[in-house]
């Protein structure tokens, strides 16, 4: 019986090699597309508000700020920033907010899926999507295990968010 734990201990450590780190993921969907998030750099997932106060002069994907218990929050509009057409939002969508070198800000999504666990053997270059999306906003494409396919967003890249302060000041 102890050499059975043995080994079992063993071929679970291999296994845990063979599928590298793992990567706890927001799964969100835009427009049927699934995309995912490192969940370290969420914060919290809220309703969006019936309205945003809109930043004159500011780049079309940023849809407005909102006050979210006393903290004014920038919301950006992913479709907007990814190339893709705004829609009009469901009862669905949320304000991913999330955290980046200490600001919190939000990102409208059609709606948000779930959280999953996604190993680097699942992962593959962005290079090899056909995607009119800038790829320098991907981490990489997942395979999920249920075989769905999730867009792995690079966020400092996707926001830029230091130049957008920087534009402010």
């Amino acid at each position: 019986m102890n050499d059975t734990l043995v080994k079992t201990g063993v071929s679970d450590a291999k296994d845990a090699e063979s599928r590298g780190a793992e990567r706890i993921t927001l799964v969100f969907t835009l427009y049927d597309e699934d995309y995912g998030l490192d969940v370290t750099c969420v914060r919290e997932i809220v309703r969006v508000p019936p309205f945003t106060t809109r930043v004159p002069n500011s780049p079309e994907y940023i849809r407005g700020v909102i006050n979210l218990r006393g903290s004014i929050v920038p919301v950006f509009d992913m479709e907007l920033k990814i190339g893709m057409k705004q829609k009009e939002l469901t009862d669905e969508a949320r304000i991913v907010v999330v955290s980046w070198n200490d600001n919190l800000f939000g990102i409208v999504v059609d709606s948000v899926r779930e959280v999953c666990t996604i190993y680097d053997h699942q992962i593959d270059s962005a290079t090899k999507l056909s995607t009119t999306m800038d790829k320098k906003y991907l981490l990489g494409v997942a395979r999920h295990d249920d075989g769905r396919l999730i867009l792995l967003l690079d966020l400092p890249a996707l926001f830029d968010y230091d130049q957008y302060l920087d534009e402010e000041a």
